[in-house]
C-alpha cells in the first residue's frame, strides 16, 4: 500500500456576486486551514464582508455551482453569493464598463465629477488616456492576498488629498481601519496628488508602520509590459 500525502494548497480568487468594481480576493486552500467547505464559506464570508453569509460559489463565466472543496480549481476564480442567484457579470475584469461621456466625432470625451474626484472605473493605461485620466493601483498595507485596487484619477480636476484618503479608506477597506497615508513600493509617503505617477503603484497604510513586502512581485502578473513599472 502507498500512502497519501497531505492534498496540495489551491489558490483561489473570489469575487462579490454583483459587485463589478471588487478586484477579488485570494485565498489559499489547504486542508488543514479548511477542513470542511462550510469553513471555507464562513472565511469568505468574513473576508468579503458580505450582507449575507456566503452559502453558494459559481464560476464566473458559466454560472456552475460548486459543492466542495474538491471542486476548486487551482487558480480558479469564483463568485460568492448567499441564497440569491449569480449575477452575470464580467468578474473577470472588474470594473471595465461602458463609460459615461458624451459622442462626438473625435471620441469619447471624459466626465469627471467634481463632487467625486476619484471615478470607480478601472482600465489600462492607454484607455485612461484616452478619457484624458490617470490610473494607479493601491496595495493594502501587509496584505500579500489581496490584488492592487484599480483608482483612475482626472487630470483636470485637482485632486483634495484628504478626500482622497476618505475614499481610499472606503473602497480599499483596510483590516487596520482607516487610510492614514499613502506610500511609494520603497516606503516613501506621498503628500498629494501632483506626486502621483500614472501607472504606477502604491501602498494604503494606516495607523501602523509601513509594512517592506514584496507587494509587485507577488500581486502583479509579471508580463513583459508590467515590469518597466517596478518600483517608484
Amino acid at each position: 500500500m502507498s500512502s497519501r500525502g497531505p492534498a496540495p494548497a489551491k489558490a483561489v480568487v473570489i469575487h462579490r456576486n454583483g459587485d463589478h468594481f471588487f478586484p477579488g480576493r485570494r485565498f489559499v486552500v489547504t486542508p488543514r486551514r479548511f477542513p470542511t467547505f462550510e469553513a471555507f464559506l464562513d472565511e469568505v464570508t468574513q473576508s468579503l464582508h458580505t450582507p449575507l453569509a456566503v452559502r453558494n460559489l459559481y464560476t464566473p463565466r458559466h454560472g456552475r455551482g460548486v459543492t466542495g472543496l474538491g471542486d476548486l480549481r487551482d487558480g480558479g476564480q469564483y463568485v460568492a453569493a448567499g441564497t440569491e442567484r449569480l449575477k452575470k457579470l464580467d468578474y473577470l475584469n472588474p470594473g471595465r464598463k461602458e463609460p459615461h461621456g458624451t459622442r462626438k466625432s473625435e471620441g469619447l470625451q471624459c466626465r469627471c465629477l467634481a463632487v467625486s474626484p476619484i471615478s470607480r472605473r478601472c482600465g489600462n493605461t492607454g484607455y485612461s488616456h484616452a478619457l484624458g485620466c490617470s490610473s494607479c493601483s493601491v496595495f493594502r498595507n501587509g496584505d500579500l492576498l489581496t490584488p492592487p485596487f484599480p483608482l483612475v484619477l482626472p487630470k483636470r480636476i485637482p485632486l483634495e488629498w484628504d478626500t482622497f484618503l476618505a475614499t481610499l479608506t472606503e473602497k480599499v477597506d483596510l483590516s487596520s481601519g482607516a487610510v492614514n497615508k499613502l506610500c511609494r513600493l520603497d516606503g516613501t509617503p506621498v503628500s498629494g496628488g501632483e506626486q502621483l505617477v500614472d501607472g504606477h503603484h502604491y501602498v494604503a497604510v494606516g495607523k501602523e508602520e509601513y509594512k517592506h513586502l514584496p507587494y509587485w512581485e507577488l500581486l502583479v502578473p509579471q508580463h513583459p509590459a508590467c515590469r518597466t513599472l517596478g518600483y517608484v
